[in-house]
């Protein structure tokens, strides 16, 4: 299981980006929310979206989360 944070500052192109602890691009602590430990990005986001539901633009990082970037 890995720990996974969103960014809670939204991208140029609109995104939350949920990224794993080790990525380097993940934000400082200022900029970041811990969602928790997850098997897989797909939980990981969809804990974000919960919490977020009106941040429709919640997404993977292109780095860490591969398999749950979509733009």
């Amino acid at each position: 299981m890995a720990s996974y944070y969103l960014n809670t500052n939204q991208q140029p192109n609109g995104d939350y980006e949920v990224h794993t602890a080790g990525c380097g691009w993940l934000p400082s602590p200022a900029n970041r929310e811990y969602l928790g430990e997850f098997t897989n990005c797909s939980s990981a986001v969809a804990e974000a979206k919960r919490r977020h539901p009106t941040w429709y633009r919640i997404n993977g990082c292109k780095h860490c989360c591969q398999a749950c970037h979509s733009t």
